[in-house]
């Protein structure tokens, strides 16, 4: 009885490794990227500063491992943003859906020219609709219609979704669809 208890334990092997995806995640200043990769990754979420240039981090599902490049969002910075997207799978834009109309129509063409980049307009995209919590925001259907991901992600694979630091659920469950559609993309067939 000790041997079999034994065997099942020591014998079993590690556990099959996770699949690991690169993703960049841009999104103008104060939209949140920061606070939520920081929340998923279980850190503090006190003393958090802007990223200034960009930051990697490895974000742990329980199926895959997401290493997270995030671009800092100020106008200086987002004109080299294209020279971090070389090696990306997909992509999370976050946006703040609270924010000013001229910061929302700042997004809106940030995102429309990430969505036509050569580099990443084949790849799956995340777009979180952030800071739900706030009085000012605004809904996803106003946000779809506003930023018209119908006529212009058409055919493309990409999930628009609202969220806030007080449902951490309901961002992990955006994250388990994007890596759905990364795992789709894994078993396509290559086409020559």
């Amino acid at each position: 009885m000790k041997t079999e208890c034994f065997r099942a334990l020591c014998c079993k092997g590690p556990p099959p490794p996770r699949p690991e995806y690169d993703l960049v995640c841009i999104g103008l200043t104060g939209s949140g990227k920061t606070s939520l990769l920081s929340q998923l990754c279980s850190e503090s979420a006190e003393n958090i500063v802007s990223t200034t240039g960009f930051s990697i981090k490895a974000v742990p599902f329980q199926n895959a491992i997401l290493n997270v490049k995030e671009l800092g969002g100020a106008d200086n910075i987002r004109k080299y943003w294209s020279r971090y997207y070389q090696g990306s799978q997909g992509v999370i834009f976050v946006l703040d859906s609270a924010s000013s109309e001229d910061d929302l129509e700042t997004a809106r063409n940030e995102l429309h020219s990430a969505l036509q980049h050569p580099q990443l307009c084949t790849l799956p995209f995340l777009i979180l609709a952030n800071h739900q919590d706030k009085p000012a925001a605004r809904s996803v259907q106003e946000i779809k219609k506003y930023f018209e991901l119908e006529p212009l992600a058409r055919g493309k694979r990409w999930i628009l979704k609202p969220c806030s630091l007080d449902d951490m659920e309901a961002v992990k469950d955006s994250f388990s669809l994007l890596i759905n559609l990364l795992e789709e993309r894994d078993f396509e067939p290559s086409r020559m």
